[in-house]
């Protein structure tokens, strides 16, 4: 090609970079502190109050072990896509190919339950002014905002979302404060409410199933890699200061409500707001409006930040040609992957209006235990591929490889949690991922252009 004709060829849009380190932790707090809110104490079902608090507790190591890994990982391999971005460096094509979905599922799965929930939030609330309304088209038009959001611009979505993350994380601190801890048994009965283990160890290892509605989405923090200013510094920044929030959160949420609900109506499947109706309980009218309204924030933070990391997993697949090209796309004015966002929003509105919460959750958890699987084979291969000082990472993250087999130990122990509850839902997430590789590796594979994917300037891998 002559000097003329290059000269000539149009350059590619790229994602704008504008993001900092705040906006990492708004994106992954924002989408996960919903599960402070909601979903964790159907934990409290399986293995009562001290149950979920092991839940807590052990789910909390997993999330900490995928915060360090992706931390240093992502803040290396700093493009759009996260953990499938790591994938396709370090595995191979049918490995990334499914990690992409998986991601894409996992979010797009909680932006629908979280869509959900602020439509039966705005019912209840009506209802509470005496007036019965239906949820459904709070649903769609909240989705619908959020979506028109994302489309003209990453900035403003995620500073919206740093605001109503904060506002949200405040009013579980307000809470505490309006319960008095310091003075046990005025408001918090814990030594009356507290009654061991129901169903014994069983039900502890049930419960870890549940426990993973406290931390859900962390890793989504990987998502925005391609857009922050500066990933090396940024992404870890966000990611760990993120995973420190949620774990106060979730401590001082269980330390709330098992202090003044019952653990039988706490594990309740029609108990859909926990914190709110701990606030409620406590008769303070006050309480009762900033946790409602901390509710209704945390999920749309939550239901905007996957709208935003679904899209960008999608993205990155259309653009590498995993997917049909046209989803890889971006927005000529407002830099965004707008037909990945368009094409995923009415996916998320029918699983919203049409599929029970607990479902829609646990297909978004079954999603993201399979990438949580791969991630410790990933960090793996990345360290024996380039080990410290070959290349320049963003962060090391210590103790290797304790975290990695951690985590793969403790997937593996949610995986039969998972079974013991939802056994099919299991089995059919299995068939269909298997499906999606037989079609990727018959059909879509030789439309990918391998050598264009490696976008790194690293050296060849140790052993190569």
């Amino acid at each position: 090609m002559s000097l003329q004709m290059q000269a000539e060829q149009p350059k590619q849009l790229q994602l704008l970079k504008v993001l900092g380190p705040a906006h990492i932790w708004a994106l992954g707090v924002g989408i996960v502190l919903v599960g402070e809110f909601m979903g964790w104490n159907y934990a409290v079902g399986k293995g009562g109050a001290i149950g979920a608090l092991i839940a807590c507790w052990v789910i909390g190591l997993l999330y900490t072990c995928v915060a360090m890994i992706d931390s240093e990982i992502t803040s290396t391999v700093a493009a759009a896509g996260g953990q499938y971005t790591q994938a396709k460096h370090m595995i191979g094509p049918l490995m990334a190919f499914n990690v992409g979905l998986y991601l894409v599922l996992a979010y797009t799965m909680l932006e629908a339950g979280d869509v959900q929930v602020a439509g039966q939030l705005i019912q209840i609330g009506a209802g509470n002014l005496g007036y019965n309304i239906p949820w459904q088209p709070f649903t769609v038009v909240a989705l619908v905002l959020l979506a028109c959001m994302n489309y003209r611009g990453v900035l403003a979505t995620l500073t919206v979302n740093l605001v109503i993350t904060a506002a949200a994380f405040a009013s579980i601190l307000i809470l505490v404060v309006g319960t008095q801890p310091w003075n046990p048994g005025a408001v918090l009965l814990h030594k009356e409410l507290l009654t061991g283990l129901p169903y014994g160890w069983i039900g502890v290892l049930a419960s870890l199933h549940f426990g993973i509605w406290y931390y859900l989405g962390i890793e989504g923090t990987c998502q925005a890699a391609e857009e922050v200013r500066s990933p090396g510094r940024a992404l870890p920044m966000g990611t760990m200061l993120g995973i420190i929030t949620l774990l106060i959160a979730a401590a001082l949420t269980w330390y709330v409500c098992c202090g003044l609900l019952p653990w039988e109506y706490l594990g309740w499947d029609n108990e859909l707001a926990p914190l709110y109706d701990a606030a409620h309980v406590t008769g303070s009218p006050v309480l009762t409006v900033i946790l409602f309204v901390g509710t209704l924030f945390s999920a749309i933070a939550s239901a905007n930040g996957c709208i935003n990391d679904a899209a960008r997993a999608w993205f990155s697949m259309g653009r590498d040609r995993y997917l049909p090209i046209w989803f890889g796309a971006v927005h000529p004015q407002y830099r965004t992957p707008f037909r990945s966002i368009v094409f995923l929003m009415p996916v998320a509105a029918v699983f919203a209006l049409f599929i029970p919460l607990a479902q829609v959750i646990t297909f978004s958890i079954l999603s993201g235990l399979l990438n949580y699987t791969f991630m410790p084979i990933n960090m793996m291969k990345f360290r024996r591929m380039w080990p410290l000082g070959s290349i320049q990472r963003g962060f090391e993250h210590p103790f290797h490889p304790f975290p990695s087999i951690v985590l793969f130990t403790i997937c593996s122990v949610t995986f039969f949690a998972v079974y013991l509850g939802y056994g099919r839902q299991l089995l059919a997430m299995m068939a269909f991922y298997i499906v999606a590789s037989c079609w990727f590796a018959f059909y879509r594979y030789r439309y990918v252009k391998r050598g264009d994917q490696f976008t790194m300037p690293w050296p060849r891998p140790a052993g190569y």
